[in-house]
Protein backbone atom coordinates (compact mmCIF):
# COMPACT_ATOMS: atom_id res chain seq x y z
CA UNK A 1 0.00 0.00 0.00
CA UNK A 2 2.74 2.32 0.77
CA UNK A 3 4.20 1.93 -2.32
CA UNK A 4 1.01 2.97 -4.30
CA UNK A 5 0.79 5.94 -2.15
CA UNK A 6 4.00 7.23 -2.86
CA UNK A 7 2.97 7.18 -6.74
CA UNK A 8 0.24 10.12 -6.06
CA UNK A 9 3.19 13.26 -6.03
CA UNK A 10 3.91 16.44 -7.51
CA UNK A 11 7.32 17.17 -8.01
CA UNK A 12 6.37 20.83 -8.50
CA UNK A 13 4.82 21.39 -5.24
CA UNK A 14 6.85 18.35 -3.08
CA UNK A 15 4.31 16.98 -1.85
CA UNK A 16 2.22 13.45 -1.66
CA UNK A 17 -1.02 12.29 -2.28
CA UNK A 18 -3.26 9.45 -0.71
CA UNK A 19 -4.97 8.64 -4.30
CA UNK A 20 -5.17 9.95 -7.42
CA UNK A 21 -8.34 12.05 -7.16
CA UNK A 22 -6.33 14.43 -4.76
CA UNK A 23 -3.20 14.77 -7.13
CA UNK A 24 -5.75 15.81 -9.57
CA UNK A 25 -7.42 18.09 -7.83
CA UNK A 26 -3.87 19.67 -6.67
CA UNK A 27 -3.05 19.91 -10.14
CA UNK A 28 -6.52 22.77 -10.69
CA UNK A 29 -4.94 24.86 -7.73
CA UNK A 30 -3.65 28.21 -7.65
CA UNK A 31 -0.68 26.97 -5.76
CA UNK A 32 0.31 24.19 -8.17
CA UNK A 33 0.20 27.14 -10.76
CA UNK A 34 2.10 29.51 -8.37
CA UNK A 35 4.69 27.42 -8.04
CA UNK A 36 4.98 26.28 -11.90
CA UNK A 37 5.66 30.00 -12.67
CA UNK A 38 8.40 29.84 -9.56
CA UNK A 39 10.16 26.54 -11.41
CA UNK A 40 9.91 28.75 -14.88
CA UNK A 41 11.82 31.54 -12.40
CA UNK A 42 14.62 28.97 -11.27
CA UNK A 43 13.07 29.83 -7.70
CA UNK A 44 12.56 27.03 -5.07
CA UNK A 45 8.93 26.11 -4.38
CA UNK A 46 6.79 27.39 -1.25
CA UNK A 47 4.54 25.31 0.76
CA UNK A 48 0.65 25.79 0.83
CA UNK A 49 1.01 27.91 4.25
CA UNK A 50 3.65 30.13 3.10
CA UNK A 51 1.59 30.38 -0.43
CA UNK A 52 -1.42 30.82 1.45
CA UNK A 53 -0.01 34.16 3.93
CA UNK A 54 1.40 35.91 0.65
CA UNK A 55 -1.82 35.98 -1.04
CA UNK A 56 -3.58 36.93 2.33
CA UNK A 57 -0.58 39.93 2.06
CA UNK A 58 -1.65 40.82 -1.13
CA UNK A 59 -5.23 41.57 -0.25
CA UNK A 60 -4.26 43.87 2.75
CA UNK A 61 -2.17 45.58 0.15
CA UNK A 62 -4.53 45.69 -2.04
CA UNK A 63 -6.90 47.02 0.13
CA UNK A 64 -4.54 49.39 1.62
CA UNK A 65 -3.63 50.87 -1.67
CA UNK A 66 -7.09 51.94 -2.67
CA UNK A 67 -7.45 53.73 0.60
CA UNK A 68 -4.81 55.85 -0.90
CA UNK A 69 -6.89 58.02 -3.86
CA UNK A 70 -4.26 59.81 -6.13
CA UNK A 71 -5.10 62.18 -9.12
CA UNK A 72 -3.32 61.01 -12.75
CA UNK A 73 -3.10 63.37 -15.61
CA UNK A 74 -2.72 61.29 -18.70
CA UNK A 75 -2.01 64.20 -21.04
CA UNK A 76 0.98 65.02 -18.43
CA UNK A 77 1.53 61.36 -17.97
CA UNK A 78 1.74 62.64 -14.50
CA UNK A 79 0.71 61.47 -10.61
CA UNK A 80 -0.13 63.59 -8.10
CA UNK A 81 -1.04 62.48 -4.68
CA UNK A 82 -2.68 65.39 -3.30
CA UNK A 83 -5.62 67.33 -4.36
CA UNK A 84 -3.89 70.39 -4.37
CA UNK A 85 -0.83 69.64 -6.01
CA UNK A 86 -3.26 68.31 -8.93
CA UNK A 87 -5.39 71.59 -9.18
CA UNK A 88 -2.43 73.64 -9.06
CA UNK A 89 -1.59 71.02 -12.24
CA UNK A 90 -4.52 71.50 -13.68
CA UNK A 91 -3.93 75.78 -13.97
CA UNK A 92 -0.83 75.25 -15.28
CA UNK A 93 0.22 76.87 -18.72
CA UNK A 94 2.52 73.54 -19.54
CA UNK A 95 -0.67 71.42 -18.77
CA UNK A 96 -3.07 73.02 -21.00
CA UNK A 97 -0.36 73.08 -24.01
CA UNK A 98 -0.13 69.42 -23.53
CA UNK A 99 -3.08 69.11 -23.21
CA UNK A 100 -3.89 70.41 -26.63
CA UNK A 101 -1.44 67.82 -28.39
CA UNK A 102 -3.12 64.94 -26.32
CA UNK A 103 -6.52 65.88 -27.77
CA UNK A 104 -5.24 66.48 -31.17
CA UNK A 105 -3.59 63.03 -31.15
CA UNK A 106 -6.43 61.25 -29.45
CA UNK A 107 -8.86 62.68 -32.16
CA UNK A 108 -11.15 64.13 -29.60
CA UNK A 109 -13.00 67.31 -29.06
CA UNK A 110 -12.54 69.91 -26.30
CA UNK A 111 -15.84 68.82 -24.77
CA UNK A 112 -14.55 65.69 -23.22
CA UNK A 113 -11.09 67.38 -22.33
CA UNK A 114 -11.69 67.28 -18.82
CA UNK A 115 -13.45 63.51 -18.68
CA UNK A 116 -9.97 62.17 -20.83
CA UNK A 117 -7.20 63.63 -20.03
CA UNK A 118 -7.45 64.61 -16.01
CA UNK A 119 -8.33 61.05 -14.73
CA UNK A 120 -9.53 60.52 -11.19
CA UNK A 121 -7.86 57.38 -9.91
CA UNK A 122 -7.11 55.12 -7.07
CA UNK A 123 -3.62 54.17 -7.23
CA UNK A 124 -2.69 50.63 -8.36
CA UNK A 125 -0.32 48.78 -6.56
CA UNK A 126 -1.01 45.26 -7.20
CA UNK A 127 1.70 43.63 -5.79
CA UNK A 128 1.04 40.39 -6.90
CA UNK A 129 2.83 37.30 -4.96
CA UNK A 130 6.33 38.29 -3.87
CA UNK A 131 9.07 36.50 -4.86
CA UNK A 132 12.51 35.97 -3.90
CA UNK A 133 15.71 36.35 -6.00
CA UNK A 134 19.04 36.87 -6.20
CA UNK A 135 18.36 38.97 -2.39
CA UNK A 136 16.33 41.06 -3.99
CA UNK A 137 12.13 41.25 -4.11
CA UNK A 138 10.33 41.02 -7.19
CA UNK A 139 7.14 42.78 -7.53
CA UNK A 140 4.62 39.86 -10.04
CA UNK A 141 1.57 41.79 -11.12
CA UNK A 142 -1.34 39.56 -9.89
CA UNK A 143 -2.52 39.82 -13.67
CA UNK A 144 0.74 37.91 -14.39
CA UNK A 145 0.06 34.21 -12.85
CA UNK A 146 -3.87 34.80 -13.33
CA UNK A 147 -4.55 31.99 -15.93
CA UNK A 148 -7.84 31.88 -15.93
CA UNK A 149 -8.24 33.97 -19.51
CA UNK A 150 -7.06 31.85 -21.51
CA UNK A 151 -8.29 30.29 -24.45
CA UNK A 152 -7.79 26.29 -24.61
CA UNK A 153 -7.03 25.40 -28.26
CA UNK A 154 -9.05 22.58 -28.29
CA UNK A 155 -12.42 24.73 -27.88
CA UNK A 156 -11.42 26.44 -30.93
CA UNK A 157 -10.07 23.16 -33.10
CA UNK A 158 -6.96 24.08 -32.91
CA UNK A 159 -3.94 21.47 -32.66
CA UNK A 160 -2.39 21.77 -29.66
CA UNK A 161 1.53 21.36 -31.28
CA UNK A 162 1.41 24.32 -34.08
CA UNK A 163 -1.20 27.07 -35.24
CA UNK A 164 -2.99 24.82 -37.76
CA UNK A 165 -6.90 25.39 -37.38
CA UNK A 166 -9.72 22.57 -38.26
CA UNK A 167 -13.74 22.69 -38.47
CA UNK A 168 -14.17 20.31 -36.04
CA UNK A 169 -12.41 17.97 -32.95
CA UNK A 170 -12.29 14.94 -35.30
CA UNK A 171 -10.47 16.71 -38.32
CA UNK A 172 -8.06 18.29 -35.28
CA UNK A 173 -6.86 14.80 -34.03
CA UNK A 174 -6.81 13.36 -37.89
CA UNK A 175 -4.15 16.37 -38.29
CA UNK A 176 -2.12 15.87 -34.75
CA UNK A 177 -2.21 12.42 -36.28
CA UNK A 178 -0.82 12.56 -39.49
CA UNK A 179 1.20 16.14 -39.00
CA UNK A 180 3.03 15.66 -35.59
CA UNK A 181 2.20 11.63 -35.44
CA UNK A 182 0.15 12.22 -32.37
CA UNK A 183 -1.88 9.36 -30.82
CA UNK A 184 -4.35 8.31 -27.93
CA UNK A 185 -2.99 5.61 -25.88
CA UNK A 186 -5.20 2.70 -25.25
CA UNK A 187 -8.04 4.84 -27.97
CA UNK A 188 -10.43 1.81 -27.33
CA UNK A 189 -10.67 2.35 -23.97
CA UNK A 190 -10.76 6.43 -23.40
CA UNK A 191 -14.59 7.65 -22.89
CA UNK A 192 -13.94 11.07 -22.74
CA UNK A 193 -11.82 12.02 -25.73
CA UNK A 194 -12.37 15.66 -25.56
CA UNK A 195 -11.87 16.20 -21.97
CA UNK A 196 -8.39 13.93 -23.03
CA UNK A 197 -7.41 16.31 -25.14
CA UNK A 198 -8.52 19.68 -23.32
CA UNK A 199 -6.60 18.95 -20.16
CA UNK A 200 -3.41 17.95 -22.32
CA UNK A 201 -3.94 21.25 -23.52
CA UNK A 202 -3.75 22.56 -19.85
CA UNK A 203 -0.82 20.72 -19.56
CA UNK A 204 0.97 22.64 -23.02
CA UNK A 205 -0.43 25.77 -23.39
CA UNK A 206 -1.41 26.81 -20.37
CA UNK A 207 1.26 25.64 -17.60
CA UNK A 208 4.17 25.04 -20.71
CA UNK A 209 4.50 21.10 -19.78
CA UNK A 210 5.68 19.17 -22.66
CA UNK A 211 3.27 15.91 -22.20
CA UNK A 212 6.46 13.56 -22.86
CA UNK A 213 8.35 14.51 -20.33
CA UNK A 214 5.77 16.04 -18.50
CA UNK A 215 7.23 17.80 -15.00
CA UNK A 216 10.81 15.34 -15.09
CA UNK A 217 11.90 17.47 -18.30
CA UNK A 218 12.81 21.19 -18.81
CA UNK A 219 11.61 24.19 -17.90
CA UNK A 220 9.74 26.37 -20.78
CA UNK A 221 9.00 29.65 -20.45
CA UNK A 222 6.70 30.43 -23.32
CA UNK A 223 4.06 28.35 -25.54
CA UNK A 224 6.09 28.28 -28.59
CA UNK A 225 9.15 27.32 -26.45
CA UNK A 226 7.27 24.12 -25.46
CA UNK A 227 5.62 23.57 -28.73
CA UNK A 228 9.05 23.63 -30.50
CA UNK A 229 10.60 21.33 -27.84
CA UNK A 230 8.27 18.54 -28.72
CA UNK A 231 8.09 18.59 -32.17
CA UNK A 232 11.80 18.74 -32.66
CA UNK A 233 12.55 16.03 -30.34
CA UNK A 234 9.44 13.61 -31.86
CA UNK A 235 7.40 13.85 -27.64
CA UNK A 236 3.84 15.34 -29.39
CA UNK A 237 2.78 11.55 -27.36
CA UNK A 238 1.44 11.36 -24.33
CA UNK A 239 3.68 9.93 -21.33
CA UNK A 240 0.86 6.94 -20.65
CA UNK A 241 3.16 4.86 -18.37
CA UNK A 242 4.06 4.47 -14.43
CA UNK A 243 2.99 6.94 -12.29
CA UNK A 244 1.48 9.15 -14.98
CA UNK A 245 -1.05 6.54 -15.08
CA UNK A 246 -2.94 8.07 -12.66
CA UNK A 247 -2.91 11.16 -14.06
CA UNK A 248 -5.69 10.14 -16.77
CA UNK A 249 -7.32 7.72 -15.00
CA UNK A 250 -10.63 9.82 -15.51
CA UNK A 251 -10.77 9.70 -19.48
CA UNK A 252 -10.27 5.71 -19.55
CA UNK A 253 -12.47 2.95 -18.35
CA UNK A 254 -10.42 -0.75 -18.67
CA UNK A 255 -13.56 -2.58 -16.96
CA UNK A 256 -14.33 -4.22 -20.17
CA UNK A 257 -11.49 -5.67 -20.39
CA UNK A 258 -11.39 -7.87 -17.40
CA UNK A 259 -11.51 -11.74 -17.53
CA UNK A 260 -15.01 -12.09 -15.62
CA UNK A 261 -16.50 -8.89 -17.25
CA UNK A 262 -20.07 -9.20 -19.26
CA UNK A 263 -23.19 -7.54 -19.21
CA UNK A 264 -25.36 -10.62 -18.60
CA UNK A 265 -23.28 -12.45 -16.07
CA UNK A 266 -24.47 -12.82 -12.15
CA UNK A 267 -21.75 -12.48 -10.43
CA UNK A 268 -23.78 -14.27 -7.33
CA UNK A 269 -24.23 -17.29 -9.47
CA UNK A 270 -22.69 -20.61 -8.26
CA UNK A 271 -20.31 -22.08 -10.47
CA UNK A 272 -20.91 -25.69 -11.27
CA UNK A 273 -18.13 -27.93 -9.69
CA UNK A 274 -15.58 -29.54 -12.37
CA UNK A 275 -15.92 -33.09 -12.84
CA UNK A 276 -14.21 -35.25 -10.15
CA UNK A 277 -12.05 -38.60 -11.22
CA UNK A 278 -13.55 -41.97 -10.68
CA UNK A 279 -10.79 -43.59 -8.07
CA UNK A 280 -12.55 -46.71 -9.30
CA UNK A 281 -12.20 -46.84 -13.00
CA UNK A 282 -9.45 -43.72 -13.19
CA UNK A 283 -11.52 -41.79 -16.05
CA UNK A 284 -14.08 -39.04 -16.09
CA UNK A 285 -16.22 -38.14 -19.03
CA UNK A 286 -16.83 -34.67 -20.12
CA UNK A 287 -20.11 -32.67 -20.82
CA UNK A 288 -19.02 -33.22 -24.14
CA UNK A 289 -19.03 -37.26 -24.18
CA UNK A 290 -15.21 -37.25 -24.27
CA UNK A 291 -14.12 -40.10 -21.67
CA UNK A 292 -10.25 -38.59 -19.93
CA UNK A 293 -8.27 -41.25 -18.13
CA UNK A 294 -5.41 -41.25 -16.33
CA UNK A 295 -2.47 -41.00 -17.04
CA UNK A 296 -0.78 -43.55 -14.83
CA UNK A 297 -2.80 -45.66 -17.88
CA UNK A 298 -0.94 -43.79 -20.92
CA UNK A 299 0.31 -47.20 -21.98
CA UNK A 300 -2.56 -49.40 -22.53
CA UNK A 301 -4.41 -46.05 -24.02
CA UNK A 302 -1.68 -46.28 -26.43
CA UNK A 303 -2.23 -49.45 -27.52
CA UNK A 304 -5.54 -48.61 -29.61
CA UNK A 305 -6.93 -52.10 -29.44
CA UNK A 306 -9.57 -52.21 -31.78
CA UNK A 307 -12.57 -52.75 -28.79
CA UNK A 308 -14.86 -54.69 -31.56
CA UNK A 309 -12.41 -57.20 -32.24
CA UNK A 310 -12.99 -61.15 -31.33
CA UNK A 311 -11.74 -62.51 -28.17
CA UNK A 312 -8.54 -64.14 -29.09
CA UNK A 313 -7.88 -67.12 -27.23
CA UNK A 314 -4.08 -68.40 -26.20
CA UNK A 315 -3.38 -71.49 -27.41
CA UNK A 316 -2.09 -74.58 -25.09
CA UNK A 317 1.49 -75.13 -25.45
CA UNK A 318 2.00 -78.97 -26.11
CA UNK A 319 5.71 -78.72 -25.50
CA UNK A 320 6.73 -80.12 -22.74
CA UNK A 321 9.61 -79.22 -19.90
CA UNK A 322 12.22 -82.04 -20.01
CA UNK A 323 15.07 -82.79 -18.14
CA UNK A 324 18.23 -82.27 -18.96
Amino acid sequence: MASQASSFTCLNCSVRFANAEAQREHYKTDWHRYNLKRKIAELPPVNVEEFERRILQQKSDDAAAQEDQSLYCRACKKLFKSKNSHDAHLDSKKHRELLRVFLKEQGEDGEQSQSVAVKSTREKKEYGVMMEQDGEVEEVDSDEWNDEDWDNPIENNDCLFCLNHCDDLIQNVKHMSVKHSFFIPDAEFCIDVEGLLGYLAEKICRDFICIWCNEKGRTFYSLDAVRNHMVEKGHCKMLHEGAALAEYVDFYDYSSSYPDHADDMDIDEELEAPPTLDADDFQMVLPSGAVIGHRSLLRYYKQRINPNRAVVVAKKSTQRLHKV
